[in-house]
């Protein structure tokens, strides 16, 4: 194998600000490998698929890979709900394919969850690094008991244009959460919350399963 070529498969278009944050933990664990990353865009086709096991099949067939990331927000459900879910998808997808490696991503409740840690990186991506208005970020250790955060996120950005009431209408803020990963480069805080120790583990466990730390 001369590089690991992961896929994700998301929620929704948002969610591909998952991207960097799943390329920081492979390249924690198999720092020795190229990684080449692909979103799985479906929503474009003639006929969008669905359901999610023929979400899975279409991906693994459009964008193949050796990784495929299924991600759901977890939401109003509890993780183990969600894994389960997405489990008997790829059981009902494991038809006349040979299956890559497939890894769970189920934030708890929402991806925007994961990019309210760093004031910076949301600085930055709102356009105004140098602003010095109080954002009030929640404590990491608060962040998956939020019942919005997709709406705290987008909130705080538009806080952190510096905009005026009439300009902030303007503003994307999609575009805008979609840098904030990009603003980071180090994930490691996030190393406190359930759901990212989960799937960081499973991540691991998928990597020694198929003896990828053992190549360079």
């Amino acid at each position: 194998m001369e590089e690991l070529r992961y896929t994700l498969l998301s929620d929704g278009p948002s969610d591909k600000a998952l991207m960097p944050i799943l390329t920081w933990l492979l390249r924690q664990h198999v720092p020795n490998l190229p990684i080449q990353s692909r979103w799985s865009e479906l929503r474009r086709l003639p006929t969008p698929p669905r359901e999610l096991h023929e979400k899975i099949q279409l991906s693994i067939d459009l964008y193949p890979c050796d990784l495929l990331f299924v991600h759901r927000d977890a939401e109003t459900t509890s993780l183990e709900e969600r894994l389960g879910e997405i489990n008997q998808a790829i059981s009902n997808a494991i038809v006349d394919r040979q299956m890559p490696a497939v890894v769970c991503v189920v934030p708890i409740r929402m991806m925007e969850a994961w990019l309210l840690f760093d004031i910076n990186a949301i600085r930055q991506a709102a356009g105004n690094p140098n602003g010095t208005v109080s954002l009030s970020l929640p404590t990491l250790s608060g962040i998956e008991s939020l019942p919005d955060p997709k709406r705290v996120l987008r909130d705080i950005l538009l806080t952190a244009t510096g905009l005026g009431t009439h300009r902030r209408r303007r503003f994307d803020t999609n575009i805008a959460v979609q840098r904030i990963p990009e603003c980071i480069e180090d994930f490691s805080s996030l190393r406190i919350l359930s759901a990212f120790i989960a799937l960081e583990e499973y991540i691991k466990r998928t990597i020694d399963s198929q003896c990828w730390d053992d190549l360079v």
